[in-house]
């Protein structure tokens, strides 16, 4: 499915995040982010550490207040929801965090894990729990027999995926899942990855995947969004930017990732330290560390242009790159 093919699922336009105020020093963490996920679509959202993807997930998870923008869910912005309206939007937007051990209560079982949503929710009438909390935990491949352990009697995969179950467990149409498989070794990933591949056929849900693993991104996404020093730099449909990455930081994030071929070019680390959030350069915030700088690059921030293939539609290939609107 491509990023453009449908009404959006979810709209974010012109998003900024911003910590910090009255005496103390702002820092702009996300600025001016458009975004589009599709019903049953998968966006990756990928970048270096401080990148601005996790502000992102949480200000669209309503975790973190926005200082400008939107975020449209089917045509309402979550942004300025009152407490009754959230609540049903809440039920729709589920997160899945990075530790699922810091994010399941080591004093309850697995069981009472995934009712929770349940009984927050009221989804389901009280006798009716049990089922559907057995449901949720096999919709991500676990067995019945693990409902009454903690988490510190499971593997890190096994609890990954009872986080997994219990956003599941609320009936989401859209999963904000930050760095889910981060933790995880390769098997495990691929595991997961399958499972949200599956869920996505299954049951129609949409994930907004953060991430910083462009080899997870690969084998899952649709589109693919990147982002550095709080912007947006790229985006497009997830053929099209990893195969051919058209802003420098994309190629540079492309070089980087290891290559099973022995005969492959090693990878590449990218030089210099990400922008200060606190400080950030003036004109194209990647300029200090590309290696194609052009003078404009020092004194202008350029805005987005379509790459080769012309398609400037939110579904289209789009780069904020100076090498590309001359």
């Amino acid at each position: 499915m491509s990023a453009g093919d449908a009404v959006p699922l979810l709209s974010i336009r012109g998003l900024t995040v911003q910590y910090g105020h009255g005496r103390d020093a702002t820092v702009t963490a996300v600025r001016n982010v458009s975004l589009d996920i599709p019903p049953a679509g998968i966006v990756a959202l990928v970048g270096e550490s401080g990148s601005g993807k996790t502000s992102l997930a949480n200000a669209v998870l309503r975790l973190l207040p926005a200082a400008a923008g939107e975020v449209r869910l089917n045509g309402k912005d979550l942004l300025t929801m009152g407490r009754r309206e959230l609540r049903e939007a809440r039920r729709r937007v589920q997160p899945v965090f990075q530790d699922p051990l810091a994010a399941l209560s080591p004093r309850r079982t697995v069981l009472q894990s995934l009712m929770e949503p349940l009984t927050h929710f009221d989804i389901g009438a009280p006798r009716e729990r049990d089922r559907l909390a057995a449901d949720a935990l096999s919709a991500v491949g676990l067995e019945p027999n693990l409902l009454q352990r903690y988490p510190h009697e499971l593997s890190g995969g096994q609890r990954q995926r009872v986080a997994l179950a219990r956003a599941l467990a609320a009936g989401p149409e859209l999963v904000v899942a930050d760095e889910p498989v981060s933790a995880l070794d390769l098997p495990l990933q691929h595991r997961i990855i399958e499972r949200i591949q599956a869920l996505r056929e299954r049951l129609g849900v949409a994930f907004l995947l953060v991430s910083h693993d462009l080899s997870v991104v690969r084998r899952v996404a649709d589109a693919v969004a990147v982002m550095y020093g709080g912007r947006l730099v790229e985006h497009g449909p997830a053929s099209r930017v990893l195969e051919h990455p058209a802003h420098p930081y994309t190629q540079a994030l492309m070089r980087a990732i290891p290559h099973p071929d022995p005969n492959h070019a090693p990878p590449a680390v990218l030089g210099g330290e990400a922008p200060s959030l606190l400080t950030p350069p003036a004109g194209c915030v990647f300029h200090k560390r590309c290696s194609e700088a052009l003078p404009e690059c020092v004194t202008r921030e350029p805005g987005f242009s379509a790459t080769g293939d012309g398609d400037f539609s939110p579904g289209g290939h789009r780069v904020r790159c100076h090498l590309w609107d001359r």
